[in-house]
């Protein structure tokens, strides 16, 4: 029961986390824009975050349904509303989860503003990550069956997701190359709480005439879960304290891996920048509390109907059934990569706020009060890439208040309005952002939401405009 549960929820729960995060990208009034892009300009001496508080953000989200179309009070029989969002679907449609917190964070300046040596910056996060496509064939099957389906073929490969819990710690290094050119690189070390994944899954179901009131029909299955960290807790009598294990595993007691991000400023003049990132190039290896379930092999029937009752019948349709397609476990380790995110934007500044006075500090973005530009992101999924196009606004209102306004085309909306605020009281920073704004009028009809905010103190250079 156990593990039937845990394969609803996950069938149910897992989406394909967007991780976008374009307002915070390149908003670099805001520390945690690094995490976004290690290149990023920024211009404060040091800064740390308030621990568990500097950043949190959960991004969900649906491309082919809201919560409105399935739990609608509008006289709609739930099952008929089930079949509804599940035709209309695609196999290329997508739900969405990501949750993340900041568990520390800081980052300071090597040398004095005369000699720049670089910055580093360093910190841990908590994330939690689900992926999934939607099983479009698969669930037409479970719910319909195959009597109206005769001659189609329907496909288990439908079937493909992933989800993780691991935290990430990270220790960043970014230079002024030139006057011109920033570059920055950040290392990660992951620990795998758990995880489950199945994206490479193959096969087929179809039924066809053979003779009179006979039929023909069909399973081929190439079906794989891997699993880590998750068999102790879904076997039959465990009573312990699986909350306080998953966070101990966080904590670097889970499974390891390596990873890295890359990043670029450039400013090919003066009020006009250009950047760009690669983030989470990087694996885990799982080791520990393995377990892989596979289901490989052909089943052909020829009769009426196949008949699955009578299990223990020697020679039951059942049993032949279990002997074609058998269910195997395997405990060896297996790996798997971190979904690779790249963002690049572009962006013309101007109104400059130093009203004209002379300056002997570097190229910064903050010199000016307004900024227009548009950011691409992409990001890579077992099946096509997911992108996204963000125009933005930035504006400087106050040397200790900037805003950023956000529109975004995606695969969840073509009007999703964002707004971005980071506000200093001397040291201390506040920063909020929301996305798809328009859809807080009635959020049970929204298909995708966003939202962070976090608290840093924020040590500005004496020159700095921040």
């Amino acid at each position: 029961m156990r593990k039937v549960f845990l394969l609803f929820m996950v069938l149910v729960s897992v989406g394909c986390l967007s991780q976008n995060k374009q307002i915070l990208y390149n908003f670099t009034a805001v520390p945690q824009s690094l995490m976004t892009n290690p290149g990023a300009d920024v211009s404060y001496k040091f800064y740390f975050g308030v621990p568990l508080l500097s950043g949190i953000s959960v991004n969900a989200g649906s491309t082919s349904f809201s919560a409105y179309d399935l739990f609608a009070d509008n006289g709609v029989n739930y099952n008929t509303k089930l079949r509804d969002v599940v035709h209309r679907s695609s196999r290329n449609d997508k739900l969405a989860f990501n949750e993340q917190i900041e568990l520390f964070s800081g980052g300071f300046k090597l040398g004095d503003w005369l000699e720049n040596k670089g910055y580093i910056s360093f910190g841990m996060y908590q994330e939690f990550d689900f992926m999934m496509f939607m099983p479009k064939d698969i669930a037409i099957l479970a719910l319909e069956g195959n009597r109206d389906y005769l001659g189609k073929s329907f496909n288990l490969g439908d079937l493909s997701l992933r989800t993780e819990m691991l935290s990430v710690l990270h220790v960043g290094f970014h230079k002024n190359i030139t006057e011109k050119l920033i570059l920055g690189g950040r290392a990660k070390i992951y620990s795998s709480a758990f995880n489950a994944s199945s994206t490479k899954n193959s096969g087929y179901v179809y039924t066809i005439p053979a003779t009179n009131t006979v039929y023909e029909q069909v399973i081929y299955s190439d079906l794989q879960l891997n699993t880590s960290g998750i068999s102790e807790y879904i076997a039959e009598g465990y009573e312990g304290d699986a909350v306080g294990d998953i966070r101990k595993k966080t904590l670097f007691g889970g499974d390891l891996g390596l990873g890295f991000d890359l990043g670029l400023t450039y400013y090919p003049k003066k009020n006009i920048q250009f950047t760009a990132s690669i983030l989470d190039v990087g694996f885990i290896k799982h080791s520990k509390d393995v377990e892989t379930l596979t289901y490989r092999g052909y089943y052909k029937y020829e009769g009426i109907n196949p008949n699955f009752t009578g299990a223990n019948t020697s020679g039951s349709t059942y049993q032949q059934f279990v002997d074609a397609i058998p269910r195997d476990t395997i405990y060896s380790a297996y790996k798997t990569w971190r979904p690779i995110k790249i963002n690049s934007s572009y962006q013309y500044s101007f109104n400059d706020s130093r009203g004209g006075a002379d300056c002997n500090c570097t190229v910064s973005e903050s010199e000016y009060r307004n900024a227009v530009g548009g950011q691409l992101f992409v990001m890579s999924t077992p099946r096509a890439p997911m992108m996204a196009l963000t125009g933005y606004y930035r504006r400087n209102i106050l040397d200790k208040l900037q805003m950023k306004a956000t529109y975004t085309v995606d695969s969840y909306s073509f009007k999703n309005i964002g707004l971005g605020m980071s506000s200093r009281l001397g040291a201390f920073n506040v920063y909020l952002m929301a996305d798809n704004l328009l859809e807080y009028k009635d959020l049970a009809k929204a298909h995708s939401l966003s939202f962070q905010f976090g608290f840093n103190f924020i040590f500005k250079e004496t020159n700095s405009p921040y």
